[in-house]
């Protein structure tokens, strides 16, 4: 059974990202956290982790489909 709750650095390793981009992330509100215990742990509940990506993937998606790619011209030799 996975944990509920994972470590910032978790996260970073799910996302493939840093540390410090992963709190930055929790402290600008942008991946929803907790913090816990005396000394102010940061944790982020699996379940919020998944809807961030599943929200990045839609957030992509709109992207994309506002700036698709260009056709290029082609090279005249």
């Amino acid at each position: 059974m996975e944990p509920r709750f994972l470590l910032l650095s978790d996260v970073a390793t799910e996302l493939n990202v840093s540390d410090s981009q992963v709190y930055h992330m929790v402290r600008s509100g942008e991946l929803p956290a907790i913090k816990i215990g005396g000394r102010g742990q940061w944790r982020v509940e699996r379940a919020r982790l998944e809807e961030y990506i599943e929200r990045k993937y839609a957030e992509t998606a709109e992207w994309v489909r506002g700036n698709p790619l260009a056709e290029r011209e082609p090279e005249e030799r």
